[in-house]
């Protein structure tokens, strides 16, 4: 299976613990192409349907026509997962979600 960065795939994010999204659920791929498909995991956000506006540092909106649902990308909960929790690639980012979940991700790791 090829991954690659910034695919919207289902994975399987269970067990979890404390404030960790479980339940399979998107996620999107953060990590660079030069570890994808040589690494056995794969660093990703976890994506809700649970959309909150106000939450624009720490969220990037996915519109219905991307996933079946709004949702949002979760950049404060980027975790790494075993590439077996990897189920099905469902799409993609578009360009401006790739922009503002690069400046996002800047912001919330200080880079």
């Amino acid at each position: 299976m090829k991954i690659n960065k910034y695919e919207i795939w289902l994975a399987n994010l269970n067990p979890s613990k404390g404030v960790e999204p479980g339940k399979t659920r998107p996620v999107v791929v953060i990590q660079s192409d030069l570890l994808n498909g040589l690494h056995p995991s794969t660093i990703v956000c976890p994506i809700t349907s649970n959309v909150v506006k106000e939450a624009e540092i720490l969220r990037v909106y996915i519109n219905k026509e991307q996933l079946e649902k709004e949702s949002d990308v979760l950049v404060d909960q980027m975790r790494a997962i075993d590439n077996k929790k990897l189920l099905k690639r469902l799409g993609k980012l578009n360009k401006e979600q790739l922009f503002k979940l690069k400046r996002n991700i800047g912001i919330v790791l200080d880079l």
